[in-house]
């Protein structure tokens, strides 16, 4: 039987692989994954649910102090309804908007070549709303 502490170290060591044969990828003390793709800062850490399912949790903050406008959080929500790998989240703080784009799901047992293909996904999608909401603040 394997401990939560090993399993969810392989699981990000083979995350590690998987995201470095595209991005430079940084290890933080708490072992969790860091890295940047286009101008989103993204982070992955390993959870171990129950015996045999472990997930990998990537977050990336989509953009961030955007102002408080109906119209973003309206474009932000429909985004999110096309998309298939993620949940968005919109969060009205004290400076604006928050966007993140957050994806758990099992990863035990996954090649570094489909996990990097699946991370890849999530995080071109959050660059590319990124790139949406920006450039429709240009535009008003």
């Amino acid at each position: 039987m394997s401990t939560e502490a090993v399993d969810t170290a392989e699981l990000l060591t083979n995350a590690k692989t998987a995201l470095e044969r595209y991005l430079e990828v940084n290890v933080d003390d708490d072992g969790a994954l860091t890295f940047r793709h286009s101008d989103v800062p993204c982070a992955v850490q390993a959870v171990r649910l129950a015996e045999g399912l472990t997930v990998l949790s990537l977050t990336c903050v989509v953009a961030w102090d955007l102002p408080d406008d109906p119209a973003l959080a309206v474009a932000a929500a429909e985004r999110a309804g096309q998309g298939l790998f993620g949940t968005l989240g919109v969060v009205h703080t004290e400076t604006g908007l928050d966007v993140t784009l957050r994806y758990a799901f099992p990863a035990e047992g996954m090649d570094p070549t489909p996990l990097g293909t699946l991370l890849m996904l999530v995080v071109s999608t959050a660059s590319r709303l990124r790139t949406d909401l920006l450039a429709m603040l240009e535009e008003r």
